[in-house]
């Protein structure tokens, strides 16, 4: 497992969401999930990796289908967005890490 990191999360969030509005390969949904994410972060304090569940981000990216949901996590995971460790489990959560280099 990877130490706990205090992230520049301001700074990281604008230039990606930068970046991200100039992909046309990504729809409302992405952004949603990644500002659910960023909220997610924000609560944790700044501190990645967290925990969180597909039922909460779902929740706060207003994404409906379970199927938009994982498409949205592949996506920004291939972007080099975050890291994604699935969980599984109903209780745990997924683990993400919130990267800090804007590629």
């Amino acid at each position: 497992m990877t130490p706990s990191v205090k992230v520049n999360k301001f700074k990281v969030y604008n230039e990606r969401v930068m970046k991200m509005k100039e992909d046309p390969s990504l729809s409302i949904s992405h952004s949603s999930l990644y500002n659910a994410l960023f909220i997610c972060l924000q609560q944790n304090d700044g501190i990645t990796p967290f925990s969180v569940s597909r039922r909460k981000l779902m929740c706060y990216s207003n994404i409906r289908s379970t199927g938009t949901y994982h498409k949205c996590i592949k996506k920004l995971v291939e972007l080099g967005c975050i890291k994604y460790n699935p969980s599984y489990h109903p209780i745990k959560g997924s683990l993400i890490s919130w990267q800090e280099e804007v590629s």
